[in-house]
């Protein structure tokens, strides 16, 4: 028969001996930066981002785009963000990073934002569109100034539902970004940054950004929400959308001046993309141009539309897109002396669905009947 006082000693042992072991490797990980793949499962076990306490109702997402300093502040300005918690991700697993360590360029870790948002205020596809927006998605191990792979750009994901949605969001804006380089990927190991490195630029108002203010400032604006408004497939878009709409939309064509809906219309209501239903322009900021176009002095969120740079027929012009749908819109001027601002965002109608002022509450548009009237 067992000795019972022996095998309560060796146990006593046994748990006495992992403690000691894993504040050995733990002390000498902190002091070498490595591990083994043995040592990681004492010290974490399984877990992707040990700091990160799930609660009901918040969201999360970890997103790289060069400098976290930038990226934190940009996060932290928009309406639903809870937190945003500068740090190193989705490097080896048997480093434990520091500044130093990560700024080598050889551990795999990218300076990366862990966002956590309100559900209920704000969506993530809302989120994704803003990072997406800030940074260069063309860049390769790099952002702004920055160069390295640390600097390399990502959005990492920690359920299957994040993971759809910033597919979905990723194939949006690949259609308006020639040679995208963002990875896609899960999350695999997240460690917050140092202290020095949290609200950076809370602390240092005049630290080193590669995002401007203007840029934050624009994205902290934001009025709609991009989660309603999906893109059309492509069958859906052939069924639905007249020939001339689809030329204009996914074609980039240009409907007749004068010969076209609303270049005209004076009624009261909200213009939205005809391919996803997103809020894009208010009657209240429509004037009558001599152009034949509809023409606007600015949209009536500046989140929901997207720029780019048009060289076609011998100009330079500036292409107006839509944000959740990428729908060609039309062109942005300056300078127009008809405008009441100076400037003119002359839009194809075929781009457009008009809902008047009345119809707007059922249609699902009322909490934007006080920026038509």
């Amino acid at each position: 028969m067992k000795n019972p006082f022996i095998i309560a000693l060796l146990i006593s042992v046994f748990l006495i001996g992992g403690v000691v072991a894993a504040s050995e490797i733990s002390h000498a990980a902190a002091k070498s930066g490595r591990i083994t793949k043995k040592e990681a499962s004492i010290m974490n076990g399984t877990i992707k981002d040990k700091t990160y306490v799930k609660k009901d109702g918040i969201g999360v997402i970890y997103l790289a785009g060069g400098c976290f300093w930038g990226l934190e502040k940009l996060m932290e300005s928009l309406p639903g963000v809870t937190d945003a918690v500068s740090g190193y991700a989705n490097g080896n697993p048997q480093i434990i990073p520091n500044y130093e360590l990560v700024c080598r360029g050889t551990s795999g870790y990218k300076e990366t934002v862990r966002v956590e948002y309100r559900e209920d205020k704000i969506s993530l596809e809302t989120i994704l569109f803003s990072f997406f927006n800030a940074i260069d998605t063309t860049a390769k191990d790099r952002q702004g100034n920055d160069r390295g792979s640390q600097y390399q750009s990502g959005v990492y994901t920690a359920d299957n539902k994040s993971a759809q949605i910033a597919a979905r969001v990723a194939q949006v804006e690949k259609k308006r970004s020639y040679g995208f380089a963002v990875e896609i990927e899960p999350l695999t190991v997240f460690h917050e940054a140092e202290d020095y490195h949290q609200d950076y630029l809370k602390k240092n108002p005049r630290g080193y950004c590669h995002i401007s203010n203007a840029e934050i400032n624009e994205a902290a604006s934001v009025v709609v929400d991009a989660a309603p408004y999906k893109p059309m497939t492509e069958e859906e878009m052939r069924a639905k959308l007249t020939p001339m709409q689809y030329k204009v939309t996914q074609k980039a064509a240009t409907e007749p001046p004068f010969e076209n809906e609303f270049w005209d219309k004076e009624d009261s209501g909200l213009y939205v993309d005809i391919t996803t239903g997103e809020p894009l322009f208010s009657s209240k900021d429509k004037y009558r141009g001599s152009c034949g176009w509809p023409s606007f002095t600015k949209p009536l969120d500046e989140n929901t539309v997207r720029y780019l740079e048009d060289s076609t027929f011998g100009m330079t012009r500036t292409e107006v897109r839509s944000r959740a749908g990428n729908a060609h819109l039309g062109h942005v001027f300056e300078g127009d002396p008809q405008s009441p601002n100076g400037v003119r965002f002359c839009i194809n109608s075929a781009s457009l669905k008009f809902i008047p002022y009345e119809k707007m509450d059922a249609a699902g548009y009322g909490k934007y009947k006080k920026y038509v009237k």
